[in-house]
């Protein structure tokens, strides 16, 4: 279970790219422990963006970054989409996916998303952006998990 309230005064969690998928995605994937749990899964398609600061908070000090576990939700059972809408509104990808590197090898891939409020095509584009991490190659089989980084712009 998460702790987020019980970090150490001072403790700031800033991952770099290559460490969330190198580190924390792929031990997320592969279930393994991760040495300090702080960050939480959730049910991001059940979640508004501004809710995720209340549930996704570390420590007590202000953040502008909130990291979250959550599975990819298909649009279609038997279909490869991706379904990104809320109640409110919905996530849409934006510009070209960024190759994350470690050691030179090529680990994963993060897609930008924005999210608009309303339902496609006429929603209205907000200052909510997203960071979906994933795996680029999955030595344990064909697993859908994904983080998701969300800061506020």
């Amino acid at each position: 279970m998460n702790t987020f309230s019980h970090v150490p005064p001072g403790f700031r969690f800033h991952p770099t790219d290559e460490e969330l998928v190198d580190y924390y995605l792929r031990k997320k994937v592969a279930s393994r422990r991760i040495d300090l749990d702080v960050i939480k899964e959730v049910d991001l398609y059940k979640i508004e963006p501004w809710d995720l600061q209340e549930l996704c908070k570390i420590g007590t000090e202000e953040q502008s970054d909130w990291y979250f576990f959550s599975h990819k939700d298909k649009k279609y059972p038997t279909g490869t989409r991706t379904n990104r809408a809320t109640k409110a509104g919905f996530w849409k990808a934006t510009g070209r996916d960024k190759a994350i590197y470690a050691k030179h090898s090529l680990v994963g891939m993060r897609k930008t998303l924005v999210f608009y409020k309303g339902r496609a095509p006429n929603g209205q584009k907000s200052d909510w952006i997203m960071h979906e991490y994933r795996l680029e190659t999955n030595e344990i089989g064909t697993s859908q998990a994904s983080t998701n980084y969300v800061y506020f712009a």
